[in-house]
């Protein structure tokens, strides 16, 4: 604790200090020299292309990917063509920027993913420069060719190439050149001599930037800030002029007196910092510049790169890894010598209460007579954020807790989060994990992507152990990094299948928000088929489990899946790609072993494939079906000739089947379309299909007698049935004369209780009363209640003695009805009823 303000070096008003991260450790024998080096930002991999420069067919350059504590995590030889540039994407890929325009995408450990080209215009000039570059639309790819014209992919994962114009009079490369994102517009700032040049979709436009010195006649090298809201530019004198990207404002102007163009210039600002800093390196010198004259000088003993960060920049060398910030404000206020902030008076508090000293008492006074101590807490919990060192870490956070035993309300989530975080970020940042994250760098890229980042290293039980550490939900959490290891676990090709598949099921079990498909996917993109059905084995949802099987070609499997999972929508898909997938006796002999398929193909062909249906019949010798399928298909028909046709056929069918009633039944009604062709023929009838009794009683309605007799006697229509039918034609017609004359043609079958019925039905009681003295005895009291007769009805019942009958009479006496008959009846009931 007392050296923490050793390494601190003072500019303007801030200090700036270099913590070591790591000594590297990969073994580098010629060092960083001749190396094509790409370092991804948040603490990301490192990747070096040796031996690119030698153009040997026989000597390869050699790709290696290192951890940033320089544990190597992929080596390969280089076999494609010449590399121009290296550049790692937002998820951590690494991208391999070719000469030809071809851009090849490799992941951590080496392994080939995909590749895609920048164009035909590309190809053909190659390419002079590349740069990689992170913007809110994702990892983008900036192109100069030969021909000095730019070609930008603003999102590698959703190719869209786009050529920007032509710079005016542009005879060679530019100087320099930076790709920048302004206005939700990716752009591109080239410098040529003295001229600065904005590069859009459409235009080129020429630019000054406020406050240069007008006698630079040419720009070296440029820099944008890591949030792209600030830039850097290097001139020929040896300046180096800050301000806005947007050329709009000048923060700084400062003279490095070194006119050598520098290796690099990265910008060094700290999130929320007022002053602008910028970092230039050259072979043996590094030289922070910010908004005074004086600069801050570091000797180089190696040679050394500069990848800048949210809140600082980290410089890599063959033995170092180091980081360069602007000391935070809350560790500067606590650690800055004889500073007296609320923060540094606790963290001497808590020094002399260790010591058991009661100057602790002095300055808990102090600091609480200025209502500070809950300030002096904060600013020791924010300051333990921004250190690297656990025991300084720990040492602010005890100051911090023994001022809050203090204070009576001050809340806990600031303390709580921040002690959780620190020990999350010492974890990775230790040299075995080799991420050395720093707490604003956490804040900014979010715990989940961290946990990607750890998921994506294959570090799955320290991924499982923040998960758990920090509270994450289940299914956003362990569950996620379970299924990423047993993604990863399918593609191990040295261990059997039912091993992986074992412990896989022991390790993930029944985790929340894990699908079993999604891993045998993997598995099937991995040419392990077998691996991948016993994986669906563990899979509980049939709809998850039916259409990688079917992807599989195991359309056997999927079918009695689908069928099992009692989804009719399911297995109406199996049985639709079966069809397209085999021939058709394949088809109905694999259905002809699923019951259940072959009832819903069927009730799908009913509606939908008829021939198909008929098919299906034949093929199982089901006459039974077949007979009721030629009647259904009978209707279908418009001409009469194709439906006794098709009645035949059913006929047909039925015999074979042995069904002699529905063959009968088929029969008879294809004597009724012959009779009704008959009528067609022989009476001008239209063909209408109606029922026989709805053609008889049509033919009685329009006085056609012949042909009706003619259908009563051809299809032996019972007599009941016709009587019925003739006498109410002849009531709707009012036919009365000829209703009398068929009432004594023959004794009527139906008796004559219905010709009083239907009269009256007409409202012709007159002619009812004609039907009365015929009807039975039975009916007598019901043919006189029909007419109105209630003293006959009353004479008939009690004739007939049955108190039934009497009953029905009185219920149909109305209140005025003669009080006498009325006695009469009730009388007769009584001497019915004691019988």
């Amino acid at each position: 604790m007392a050296f923490v303000t050793a390494n601190w070096n003072p500019l303007g008003e801030a200090f700036y200090r270099k913590i070591e991260l790591y000594v590297m450790g990969w073994n580098l024998k010629e060092g960083l020299k001749d190396c094509l080096i790409a370092a991804a930002p948040y603490g990301g991999p490192i990747a070096l292309l040796k031996g690119h420069q030698k153009r040997s067919p026989t000597a390869r350059p050699q790709l290696e990917i290192y951890s940033a504590s320089g544990s190597l995590l992929a080596s390969f030889l280089w076999k494609s063509g010449t590399v121009v540039a290296l550049g790692w994407t937002v998820s951590d890929d690494l991208l391999c920027v070719q000469e030809d325009g071809s851009v090849l995408l490799y992941d951590l450990f080496g392994d080939f993913k995909r590749h895609f080209s920048m164009g035909n215009e590309v190809l053909q000039n190659h390419v002079i420069e590349a740069k990689v570059f992170h913007s809110p639309y994702g990892t983008g790819v900036a192109i100069l060719t030969g021909a000095f014209r730019f070609t930008l992919a603003t999102n590698i994962d959703d190719l869209k190439l786009r050529r920007l114009p032509e710079v005016p009079g542009l005879q060679g490369a530019p100087s320099c050149w930076a790709v920048l994102t302004q206005d939700r517009q990716t752009k591109v700032l080239l410098a040529s001599g003295s001229d600065l040049y904005i590069l859009d979709n459409t235009s080129c436009t020429a630019v000054t930037p406020p406050g240069i010195d007008p006698q630079v006649s040419s720009y070296i090298q440029m820099a944008i800030s890591f949030s792209y809201k600030y830039l850097a530019l290097f001139t020929d004198a040896g300046h180096v002029w800050m301000g806005t990207s947007n050329l709009k404002e000048k923060l700084s102007k400062v003279d490095t007196k070194v006119r050598t163009p520098p290796k690099q210039m990265v910008w060094c600002r700290r999130p929320k910092s007022q002053q602008p800093s910028v970092v230039v390196m050259w072979d043996r010198l590094l030289l922070v510049a910010g908004e005074c004259n004086e600069t801050i000088q570091y000797h180089l003993d190696d040679d050394s790169i500069l990848i800048p960060e949210l809140d600082g920049v980290r410089i890599i060398n063959s033995t170092h890894h180091e980081m360069l910030q602007e000391v935070p404000g809350p560790c500067e206020e606590i650690f800055k010598i004889a500073s007296m902030a609320p923060g540094a008076l606790l963290l001497e508090a808590h020094k002399e209460y260790e010591k058991e000293s009661q100057k602790a008492d002095e300055y808990l006074r102090e600091i609480k007579e200025q209502s500070l101590l809950g300030e002096a807490v904060r600013q020791c919990v924010e300051a333990a954020g921004f250190e690297h060192e656990p025991e300084t870490q720990k040492t602010l956070l005890r100051a911090a807790s023994f001022g809050k035993c203090f204070l009576s309300n001050f809340p806990p989530d600031l303390f709580v989060s921040m002690c959780r975080e620190l020990r999350v970020l010492n974890a990775v940042r230790d040299y075995t994990v080799g991420i050395p994250l720093t707490h604003p760098q956490y804040k900014q890229m979010t715990v989940q992507v961290l946990i990607d980042r750890l998921v994506y290293r294959r570090l799955y039980p320290l991924a499982i152990e923040v998960c758990r550490y920090l509270k994450i939900p289940e299914y956003q959490g362990v569950s996620r990094v379970l299924k990423h290891w047993a993604c990863n676990k399918v593609q191990q090709k040295e261990e059997p299948d039912d091993v992986i598949a074992r412990a896989v099921n022991q390790k993930l079990g029944d985790a929340v928000g894990i699908s079993y498909s999604e891993i045998a996917a993997r598995a099937y993109e991995c040419g392990r088929t077998e691996l991948a059905i016993k994986l669906l084995e563990f899979e509980p949802r049939s709809g998850e489990q039916v259409p990688l099987l079917l992807k599989m070609k195991r359309s056997q499997l999927a079918l009695s899946k689908a069928i099992e999972s009692g989804d009719t929508d399911l297995v109406y898909t199996v049985v639709t790609y079966l069809k397209n997938e085999m021939n058709r006796g394949d088809f109905f002999m694999t259905l002809r072993n699923q019951p259940v398929a072959l009832s819903l193909y069927r009730q799908f062909c009913k509606h939908q494939e008829q021939d198909t249906l008929k098919d299906l019949f034949n093929q199982d010798d089901d006459h039974q079906e077949l007979g009721n399928f030629y009647v259904r298909a009978s209707y279908r028909e418009g001409k009469l000739e194709a439906r006794l046709a098709a009645l035949q056929s059913a006929v047909d069918e039925y015999n074979k089947a042995k069904n002699e009633f529905a063959a009968k039944a088929t029969e008879e009604q294809m004597r009724l379309l012959r009779f009704q062709r008959r009528m067609q023929e022989e009476f001008d009838r239209p063909f209408m299909d109606y029922s026989l009794q709805e053609t008889l009683h049509s033919l009685l309605m329009e006085g056609r007698i012949r042909p009706a007799e003619q259908l009563y006697k051809d299809f032996r229509i019972p007599d009941k049935r016709y009587w019925w039918l003739k006498i109410s034609a002849l009531a709707e017609k009012e036919d009365w004369e000829e209703l009398e004359k068929f009432s004594r043609s023959k004794k009527s079958p139906i008796g004559y209780l219905p010709f009083v019925e239907i009269c009256v039905k007409h409202h012709n009681k007159y002619e009812a009363k004609k039907y009365v003295s015929k009807v039975t005895p039975e009916q007598k009291v019901k043919a006189h209640l029909a007419v109105g007769d209630l003293e006959g009805a009353a004479e008939a019942a009690i004739e007939r003695r049955s108190e039934g009958e009497i009953s029905l009479v009185l219920s149909h006496c109305p209140p005025s009805a003669d009080r006498s008959l009325v006695d009469r009846l009730t009388r007769a009931r009584t001497t019915a009823s004691k019988k």
